[in-house]
């Protein structure tokens, strides 16, 4: 079980994405790979294997780079971070498929902007999301509902860490691409997918909630 007091970055995609699936990695200890997440983790390999600072239209880049928030108690890394000459500092997540309707990767991009401005002490107003794809960026803007987010994200995480029982399965579209599905067994357990949006408050079927 992973340290309340030091929630992975990666575990606040996984809860956002689907809540029992971050019980199951972060709580219990289940993984197996599939082809989405072996994709996701050959891009990863590749940007860590890049030299570990670089320098990339007059901003110095640095790879694979620590990062933690004491004040959220937050930890992770991020795959690559722009330091621009104007003080600008742009995190960069990388993933390999396009983007969808859930908000798991701008969650997560927004907790790296909050631990580097903890860090830094200087402001992340935006990043990115690289869609290894589509050899595209997509610029995120950190939103005050997007922090809102990262906030209400680590304490949904705490609260089943402390009651030590599995959200119950979301049982709708996130299940078919869903390495852990075989372990989850959404369809025997017969999770009902409006609880678990509602649990988690994290589906957003209008994005302009977070654009405000």
């Amino acid at each position: 079980m992973i340290n309340p007091d030091s929630i992975p970055l990666s575990a606040l995609n996984h809860w956002a994405y689907c809540p029992r699936r971050c019980g199951l990695i972060h709580m219990e200890g289940e993984f197996t790979d599939n082809i989405h997440t072996s994709r996701g983790n050959a891009e990863h390999e590749r940007v860590d294997r890049v030299a570990h600072v670089t320098s990339r239209d007059g901003a110095r880049v640095e790879y694979a780079l620590p990062v933690w928030s004491d004040r959220r108690g937050l930890i992770g890394k991020c795959d690559v971070v722009e330091f621009w000459p104007d003080s600008t500092v742009f995190p960069v997540e990388y993933k390999h498929g396009p983007k969808r309707k859930w908000l798991n990767d701008d969650i997560q991009l927004a907790a790296q902007a909050l631990c580097l401005e903890e860090m830094l002490v200087r402001p992340v107003p935006k990043g990115a999301i690289y869609h290894a794809s589509s050899h595209r960026r997509r610029e995120v803007a950190i939103t005050q509902a997007l922090r809102d987010r990262v906030v209400e994200t680590a304490e949904a995480i705490r609260a089943m860490l402390a009651s030590g029982r599995l959200p119950p399965p979301v049982n709708d579209a996130r299940c078919r691409e869903c390495s852990l599905k075989e372990i989850c067994q959404p369809e025997a357990l017969g999770g009902n997918s409006r609880w678990a949006r509602l649990a988690a408050g994290l589906y957003v079927e209008d994005e302009q909630e977070l654009s405000q």
